[in-house]
């Protein structure tokens, strides 16, 4: 784990320092896009359990947390909520602005992270973190996820992201944390160069 967090600081500091000037573009073309922060700040549980701000380019409309939370509970009021079977990111989603689009394809709406890696919230490599209201749904096995800190990238990122259900990515994540070796981490990181380079 020590050599984990080395890792994580020789990838972020470095990345921080030299996108400055894209993180600065990218924060101008949020703006003039559509009205509000460029920076998205969402609270999300990560290693323990613990709750922690995660920071973000923002790609949906101002209002889309209450949109999302709000639809979570019509779906739990209908008896139609499955944690196993939700899908977050939807296709075609009316939240997510033009140049949102396009930073999801190219990941670049992640950049912020760094911050989350830099002050240990987070690490590189890692399963993805959740909003609470996900989280509550989780049953004991599923919770296990939890025991790593969760990462910008992980092994469900690599193989599937936005494609899978939360039941494929929860397989994904607790095979990572059940077999994981710095050595995996490594593979990961490979592995994540490739589907970012294909908008994957």
């Amino acid at each position: 784990m020590f050599g984990k967090r080395v890792l994580d600081l020789l990838i972020a500091i470095p990345l921080i320092i030299l996108c400055a000037p894209l993180w600065l573009l990218i924060a101008i073309w949020i703006r003039l896009d559509s009205p509000g922060a460029a920076i998205f700040r969402q609270t999300r549980i990560g290693q323990k359990g613990k709750a922690f701000t995660i920071y973000k380019f923002r790609t949906m409309v101002p209002n889309a947390d209450a949109v999302m939370r709000e639809r979570l509970e019509k779906l739990k009021a209908e008896g139609e909520f499955d944690p196993e079977c939700f899908v977050f990111q939807d296709k075609d989603d009316p939240r997510i602005t033009a140049s949102g689009r396009f930073l999801r394809r190219t990941s670049l709406d992640e950049l912020p992270q760094l911050l989350n890696i830099l002050n240990g919230t987070m690490s590189v490599v890692g399963p993805r973190p959740e909003v609470p209201e996900i989280v509550s749904e989780y049953t004991e096995e599923q919770r296990r996820r939890l025991d790593m800190p969760p990462g910008i990238t992980g092994l469900a990122q690599v193989n599937g992201r936005s494609e899978l259900t939360l039941s494929e990515t929860l397989v994904y994540d607790l095979e990572y944390v059940r077999t994981w070796r710095f050595r995996l981490d490594l593979w990961i990181l490979f592995k994540t160069v490739g589907a970012v380079s294909r908008g994957r």
